[in-house]
């Protein structure tokens, strides 16, 4: 029995695989079925594939646009958790709501499947996931202008984590606690906060789009207290970092670089900034009003 479940999941996840590209609505229902042959024996060679079978979902899912078929999945698939290691569930569930966001308009659905995906979390104790989770749904109240939701999450957040001493975690949290507060036009918590995240950086490796991030806010807190010059360096230094990465980020902090040289008097060389080898990729509509 175990053999042919086996051998049928295999079957229907190559012939997924197969019409990804270019059929995903077909795709679709044969990663679908995958998932849903049933095996009362679930072995680690059943259990891959179910994981190979879910992010191939998510892929064609994304593609089509299917945000509310995410959010069904991401409910349908926990009795599917229950037999996938923790730190594999958590990289899933966290896939899930990243799928979600790939599809625009999806910022409502996208707290709904986070606040439903903590209140799981709480249910089945996964202590890790729920705070990974809740800084995700922090982030999404800050960009949606919920100051007072964001902060109540972040500093419980804080506390928690602290305790663990999960750094990497507690990096993340501080800077979202920097951004909120200058949102809130609150510059000394802003510098504080953004301190704080440096100081836990030193400490442990930081991937280069969170450096980026950390020196973008680096640079507009800086930029705030009327610092242009460093603030010059630092938006200097996420530009780099972000075009290495292929993020759209990288123009944002261009048109800083921009903006700091004009404050500070050195408007000339703002033509040699737009004419370097590097920025010309994002010359444009973007950028080119403050070249006039």
């Amino acid at each position: 029995m175990g053999e042919s479940v086996l051998v049928e999941k295999e079957k229907l996840l190559e012939e997924a695989n197969a019409l990804a590209e270019t059929k995903p609505e077909e795709a679709e229902e044969f990663y679908s079925r995958v998932l849903a042959v049933t095996n009362e024996s679930p072995t680690d060679e059943t259990t891959k594939l179910e994981e190979q079978a879910i992010n191939g979902l998510m892929k064609v899912l994304v593609k089509l646009g299917k945000a509310e078929k995410l959010e069904e999945l991401s409910r349908s698939l926990r009795p599917v958790f229950e037999r996938i290691p923790k730190a594999k569930t958590a990289k899933l569930v966290r896939g899930l709501i990243d799928s979600v966001a790939e599809i625009s308009g999806t910022e409502d659905l996208q707290v709904s499947l986070c606040k439903e995906t903590i209140e799981w979390c709480r249910q089945e104790k996964r202590t890790f996931l729920r705070q990974r989770i809740e800084s995700r749904l922090a982030a999404l109240y800050l960009d949606s202008k919920r100051y007072t939701d964001c902060m109540t999450i972040i500093n419980q957040l804080l506390r928690e984590v602290k305790k663990l001493d999960d750094k990497a975690h507690l990096l993340e949290i501080q800077l979202i606690e920097s951004r909120v507060y200058h949102a809130l036009r609150n510059l000394p918590k802003a510098r504080a906060a953004l301190t704080s995240a440096r100081t836990t950086a030193n400490a442990i490796y930081v991937p280069p789009a969170l450096q980026g991030e950390i020196d973008m806010q680096a640079g507009i807190v800086a930029a705030e207290e009327n610092d242009y010059k460093t603030a010059y360096s630092y938006f200097f230094e996420a530009f780099q970092g972000f075009t290495s990465l292929d993020d759209p980020r990288a123009v944002r902090n261009l048109k800083y670089m921009l903006l700091c040289k004009i404050m500070t008097q050195d408007s000339q060389d703002v033509t040699s900034l737009l004419s370097g080898q590097i920025a010309l990729k994002y010359s444009g509509k973007e950028v080119h009003p403050l070249s006039l």
